[in-house]
C-alpha cells in the first residue's frame, strides 16, 4: 500500500499531505470523515484499514473520536443481532425467483411424467390402414383375380424388402427374379390348381434360386441360396394360402374378409390392452414392448370377432367354432410378429420398410398375417371342409 494514499505524518503530531504546511488541530486523529452519519463512516472504515495514528499524549479531542468510534461499533455490533450469531455461520440464502415458463423449485422433488406413447404416427397409420382396407375389400367382392394380383404385388414387394435388408445388413445375396417370377406363380398356382399346384410352384422356385446363384463366384453359394429358400418360404408361399382360401366357391371373399379381419382385430386388441395395462413383458429379449395382458386382449378380441364373422359370415359355420378359430388365430399372429421381430432384431434394424407411413413396410404388415394363414385354411376345411 502507497503510504500517501491515507496521508503519512509530517511532522509528530501533525497529519496532512507531505507538501501541506499547516498542521491539523487534531494530533493523532483520523482523517476526517466523509460527509454523513457517523454509522455510514464507520462502515467505510471497516472495509478499509485503518491508519497507524501516533500516540500524542491523550488529548480531550482525541479521546471524543475514539469514545465516537466506540460507540459507533456496539451500535453495528447491536445491528448484527438479526444475523447470524457467529463468524462460521451462514446467513440463510433467498430462494431463487424462477424465470418465466421456468419450472417452480419443487420441480425437481416432482418432475413432470412424460405422456406414455405409443411409438407411431397414430394419424398416418389409421389412413394407410383404411386405404389398404378399401382396396383390399373392392378387389375381394368385385372380381376375385384383381384380388389375386393385389397378393402377388404384395408378395413381390415383400420379397424387395427382405433381401435388401438382408443383403444391406448381412452381405446375403439373395437373387431376387426367380423369387418374385416363383412367387407370383405359387399364388396363381394355389388359386387355379390348390395345394398341390402350390407345392409344385415352391419346389421350382427353390431349384431356380439354385441355378440363378450358380452364374456369380461360388463364395457364400450355400448361405445365399439357404437364405433364398428361407424367403420363398416365409413370403409367397404362405401367402398362397390365402388364394386357397379366396378358391371356394361358397363363401371364398367371406373366408379371406374373416382371415383379415380376426388378424387385425388380434393386432388391435393386443396393442390397445397392452398400451392401456401392459406391464408384463410377454418376450422382454425379442420384442419389449409386448406385454402378457396385451396377449390376453387380442386373445379376447379375437375370439369375439371369431364367433360373429362364423355365425353370420360364413356358411354352416357355428360361434363356437368361431371361439377356436380366433384363438388360433390371436396364438399365430403373435408368433409370426415375435419371428419377424426376430428377423429385425437380428438385422438390427426396427422396420423393413419405409414404404407404409405410420406402419413401416409391407413385410411390417405381413408378419401377422403370413403364419397366420395356413391356420385359419387348415380350421375352415376342418369346420366346413374346403367349399
Amino acid at each position: 500500500m502507497n503510504e500517501s494514499s491515507w496521508g503519512a505524518p509530517s511532522r509528530a503530531g501533525q497529519w496532512g499531505p507531505p507538501d501541506q504546511g499547516t498542521a491539523s488541530p487534531l494530533r493523532g486523529a483520523a482523517p476526517p470523515a466523509p460527509a454523513g452519519p457517523v454509522h455510514d463512516w464507520a462502515e467505510a472504515a471497516q472495509t478499509r484499514p485503518m491508519p497507524i495514528v501516533p500516540d500524542a499524549g491523550g488529548h480531550q479531542d482525541d479521546d471524543r473520536v475514539h469514545r465516537e468510534i466506540r460507540d459507533d461499533r456496539d451500535d453495528r455490533g447491536a445491528a448484527r443481532l438479526s444475523g447470524p450469531l457467529f463468524r462460521d455461520e451462514k446467513p440463510q440464502e433467498p430462494m431463487p425467483t424462477a424465470f418465466p415458463g421456468s419450472p417452480g423449485p419443487d420441480s425437481s422433488q416432482n418432475p413432470p411424467q412424460p405422456k406414455k406413447s405409443a411409438g407411431r404416427n397414430l394419424r398416418a397409420a389409421i389412413g394407410v390402414g383404411v386405404g389398404l382396407g378399401v382396396i383390399i375389400i373392392a378387389s375381394l367382392f368385385v372380381y376375385k383375380p384383381i384380388f389375386i394380383g393385389v397378393i402377388a404385388v404384395a408378395v413381390v414387394v415383400g420379397l424387395w424388402e427382405l433381401t435388401s435388408r438382408l443383403a444391406e445388413r448381412r452381405d446375403i445375396r439373395v437373387p431376387l427374379v426367380p423369387l418374385a417370377v416363383g412367387g407370383t406363380a405359387m399364388v396363381v398356382a394355389g388359386y387355379v390348381r390348390g395345394a398341390e399346384g402350390a407345392w409344385v410352384a415352391m419346389a421350382l422356385t427353390a431349384l431356380a434360386v439354385l441355378v440363378w446363384r450358380m452364374t456369380e463366384a461360388p463364395e457364400n453359394y450355400l448361405r445365399d441360396v439357404t437364405a433364398g429358400v428361407f424367403a420363398a418360404f416365409y413370403v409367397p408361399f404362405l401367402a398362397t394360402f390365402v388364394a386357397l382360401m379366396l378358391a371356394a366357391d361358397a363363401d371364398g371373399p367371406q373366408r379371406v374378409l374373416t382371415f383379415l379381419l380376426l388378424t387385425v382385430v388380434s393386432d388391435t386388441g393386443a396393442y390397445a390392452v397392452g398400451w392401456r395395462f401392459g406391464k408384463t413383458k410377454l418376450a422382454p429379449r425379442i420384442s419389449p414392448g409386448k406385454t402378457r395382458e396385451g396377449l390376453a386382449g387380442a386373445v379376447l378380441f379375437a375370439m369375439v370377432a371369431g364367433a360373429l364373422c362364423m355365425e353370420f359370415l360364413i356358411t354352416n359355420g357355428a360361434w363356437w367354432q368361431g371361439l377356436l378359430l380366433g384363438l388360433a388365430v390371436a396364438a399365430s399372429a403373435t408368433l409370426g410378429d415375435l419371428g419377424e421381430s426376430m428377423i429385425k432384431r437380428d438385422l438390427g434394424i426396427k422396420d423393413m420398410g419405409t414404404l407404409l407411413p405410420g406402419h413401416g413396410g409391407i413385410m411390417d404388415r405381413l408378419d401377422s398375417l403370413l403364419p397366420t394363414a395356413p391356420v385359419v385354411w387348415l380350421l375352415f376345411v376342418i369346420f366346413v371342409g374346403s367349399g
